[in-house]
C-alpha cells in the first residue's frame, strides 16, 4: 500500500537522511508522492538541486510548496503520512494540524518538550486510529538492537552506571541552527541527549526518575544566546546513573561526522559486565591523496551502488529508522489493531510508548533554567515534573 507524504521542513535533517529515505522507499513502492513544505523558496530549490540526492536517484523529484503548512494539509488526501522536520519547540502545533487533517504522523525527536502535550497528541491520534512515531533512529542500530536482546536476556545484570557523549560539528553553529537554537527554545541535552536517554531505556527497559543539567551557553555567530554545552544526570529507576554530555563543539577539523558514545557498567550478584559502544570510531579509516584524513561511518547513512538498477541506494540505520516508522504507518491504516502490537513491541518510539522521553525533555528545560537542580519525575495518569525539595 503506497502513502503519499507531505514532508513539513526541508532542513538539515531532511537533507540527510530523510529525503533520500523517501526515494527509495518509492523505488520500493512503498511511497507515492512527495511533497515538502518550507517557509523559503532558497530551502526548496537547495534541496532539489542537491547533486548527491540526484546522482543516488536520477529521476526522482518531489513537490515543493512555500504554502502554510496547515493549508498544505488541510488540502491533502486523508489518511496518508506527514513527516514533521521543523525545530523543536515548533512541533505540537504541527503535529496537531497533521492529526487533525487525518494524516499518520512521523515526527523527528523530540516528540513536543511538554509531557501534557504528548498526552494531547496521544488521545487524538488514538481518537483517529492514526499512528505517531518519533524518530530515534539510533534504535535501528544493530548495535542497540544487539544490545537490548542480549540485556533482556540477562546476559549484561542490572545497569548500575553509564556515561555518553554526542558532540555534533563546530559547523552548526554557522547553520540555521542559530536561528532558533536560541536558550529560550532548546539547548544540546535535549536535542540530541535524548538520543541516549532514549537508548538506555530502549536497551534495559528502565524508566528515568530524575535528572539534572547544567549548560554552559555561548553565543552563535549572529549573536543569539544558545546552551552550546551541556552536563546532565539521570537517575533510574533501579537507582542506576546515566552522565550525558553533548555540544555543538566537536571541531571540524576533527575526522569523523562528530563524537558520541556510551558506555553501560552492570552487574549480578558478585559478578560485573560492562556493554561499551564506541560509536565514533567504526573502524574505517581513509587518507586521501589531496591530504584530507576521515574516519568516516558506515553505519548511520552513506551511499552505495546500486545493485539492482541505475544509481546509488542508501544504507544504514538512518534509512532503516525511515523504513520503520512507514511500514508502521501502513500497517495501522491497513489494520488499526496493529497500534497495540507496535506500542507493545517497543522497537518503534510512538507517542505513547516513548512518552517518557517528552518527561526527561520537560524536566531537563526546568533544571537549565533553575541552575542545573534536580528535577523529579512523577508516572501514572497525570505525569509530570518538579524541582526537588531539599527542605
Amino acid at each position: 500500500m503506497k502513502m503519499h507524504v507531505t514532508v513539513i521542513g526541508g532542513g538539515m535533517i531532511v537533507h540527510d537522511q530523510i529525503l533520500p529515505s523517501l526515494y527509495q522507499l518509492r523505488r520500493k513502492g512503498l511511497v507515492g508522492n512527495i511533497t515538502i513544505c518550507a517557509r523559503n523558496k532558497t530551502t526548496l530549490d537547495t534541496l532539489a538541486a542537491n547533486e548527491r540526492i540526484a546522482k543516488a536517484f536520477p529521476g526522482e523529484s518531489f513537490t515543493a510548496t512555500t504554502a502554510c503548512y496547515k493549508d498544505v494539509l488541510a488540502n491533502a488526501a486523508q489518511r496518508n503520512l506527514t513527516i514533521i522536520a521543523l525545530p523543536d519547540q515548533l512541533h505540537f502545533d504541527a503535529v496537531m494540524t497533521a492529526i487533525d487533517a487525518q494524516q499518520h504522523v512521523i515526527c523527528v525527536k523530540p516528540l513536543v518538550q511538554k509531557i501534557q502535550q504528548a498526552k494531547i497528541i496521544e488521545k487524538a491520534a488514538q481518537d483517529r486510529n492514526l499512528f505517531v512515531g518519533v524518530e530515534y533512529h539510533k534504535r535501528f542500530d544493530d548495535r542497540a538492537l544487539m544490545a537490548r536482546d542480549r540485556y533482556r536476556a540477562g546476559h549484561f545484570g542490572d545497569f548500575k552506571l553509564g556515561t555518553a557523549r554526542l558532540f555534533e560539528k563546530w559547523y552548526y553553529r554557522h547553520s540555521n541552527f542559530q536561528n532558533w537554537f536560541s536558550m529560550e527554545n532548546s539547548d544540546a541535552f535535549t536535542y540530541i541527549g535524548c538520543h541516549y536517554v532514549d537508548l538506555v531505556h530502549f536497551i534495559t527497559g528502565l524508566l528515568p526518575v530524575s535528572i539534572s543539567v547544567a549548560g554552559v551557553p555561548e553565543k552563535f555567530p549572529n549573536g543569539t544566546d544558545a546552551w552550546m554545552w551541556t552536563d546532565a544526570r539521570v537517575k533510574w529507576s533501579n537507582g542506576a546513573l546515566l552522565n550525558v554530555q553533548n555540544a555543538l563543539g566537536y571541531p571540524d577539523q576533527g575526522p569523523g561526522s562528530n563524537t558520541q558514545g556510551m558506555t553501560l557498567w552492570t552487574s549480578l550478584g558478585d559478578r560485573g559486565g560492562f556493554l561499551n559502544h564506541t560509536d565514533s570510531h567504526r573502524g574505517l579509516e581513509y587518507c586521501y591523496v589531496d591530504g584530507g584524513y576521515s574516519e568516516p561511518s558506515p553505519d548511520y547513512m552513506q551511499y552505495v551502488p546500486n545493485h539492482l538498477g541505475p544509481g546509488e541506494r542508501v544504507v544504514g540505520y538512518g534509512y532503516r529508522s525511515i523504513e520503520a516508522l512507514v511500514e508502521a504507518a501502513q500497517s495501522v491504516e491497513a489494520d488499526p489493531k496493529q497500534l497495540e502490537v507496535i506500542e507493545t513491541q517497543g522497537i518503534v518510539a510512538t507517542a505513547s510508548n516513548s512518552s517518557y522521553n517528552e518527561l526527561v525533555t520537560e524536566a531537563a528545560r526546568l533544571s537549565l533554567e533553575n541552575e542545573g537542580r534536580e528535577v523529579l519525575i512523577q508516572y501514572g495518569t497525570l505525569p509530570f515534573v518538579h524541582l526537588k525539595s531539599y527542605l
